[in-house]
């Protein structure tokens, strides 16, 4: 199997200013990110970036780049554009890897990929189950629902799918089997990504604020690798970054 790992790098953030390039003992954290995601078998490991200190920043620790536009409002729309600038076939599979995870499994990346490789689904996400309650009802926790065939049916920010009798119980407790967890990892082919880069916004991906409802909205499967592990956070906040740090330490 082969794919490419591409990781969208702007330098704005609104939480945490110019985040990509955030110090992690000595390096920027989108190279730690893309030196993580080297550690798969991703035959080509690209950072797509709006900005030249990003660049420059890359290309001093051996990292390839690939210069987008500032104008994209999602990561899926600049992979776009990258995958078009670098000419790659249709029937390739690119690997979206945030470039806040400088954590990431290599084994999660490498899952994603082969769940697409073996799949009819034009694009592949990841899940891994809950066993926290407050973690189902939490509504920064991304939940989805999966088809007897392991595609998704839906995305939500709302606990999915909703046990009514156990929700109405004294003490109310998660659903069996385990509710999953969405990560924000994302495979797709080529010409799908050339394809979503025009699909309209849908009023779902508005409403949930979630950008994978955008494919299921236009009718397009997304096939979903459930991890039995839970991968490490990436970096939101700067409490986050002072975790990663300390990592590093």
């Amino acid at each position: 199997m082969k794919f490419t790992v591409i990781l969208p790098a702007r330098l704005s953030s609104s939480r945490l200013p110019e985040k990509a390039l955030a110090d992690i003992a000595g390096k920027p954290m989108i190279v730690r990110a893309a030196e993580q995601a080297a550690q798969s078998h991703a035959q080509k490991i690209i950072v797509a970036t709006d900005h030249p200190r990003i660049q420059a920043a890359c290309t001093a620790h051996q990292i390839v780049t690939v210069m987008t536009s500032e104008q994209h409002t999602s990561g899926t729309t600049r992979l776009a554009e990258a995958a078009q600038l670098l000419d790659l076939a249709d029937d390739e599979i690119v690997v979206n890897v945030q470039g806040d995870e400088p954590l990431i499994p290599p084994e999660l990346i490498e899952r994603v990929a082969q769940k697409l490789a073996n799949n009819n689904a034009p694009m592949a996400t990841a899940a891994h189950y809950i066993h926290d309650f407050n973690e189902f009802i939490n509504p920064n926790c991304v939940k989805v629902v999966l088809n007897q065939a392991g595609n998704a049916l839906y995305f939500s920010r709302a606990p999915i799918a909703y046990p009514r009798d156990l929700m109405l119980a004294d003490k109310p407790k998660l659903p069996q089997p385990a509710p999953l967890r969405h990560i924000g990892i994302y495979a797709y082919r080529v010409d799908f990504l050339k394809k979503y880069a025009n699909l309209s916004v849908s009023p779902l991906e508005i409403c949930e604020s979630l950008e994978q409802l955008r494919v299921l909205w236009h009718g397009y499967e997304i096939a979903v690798e459930v991890l039995d592990f839970v991968p490490p956070a990436g970096v939101d906040t700067a409490e986050d970054l002072a975790r990663i740090r300390a990592y590093f330490d």
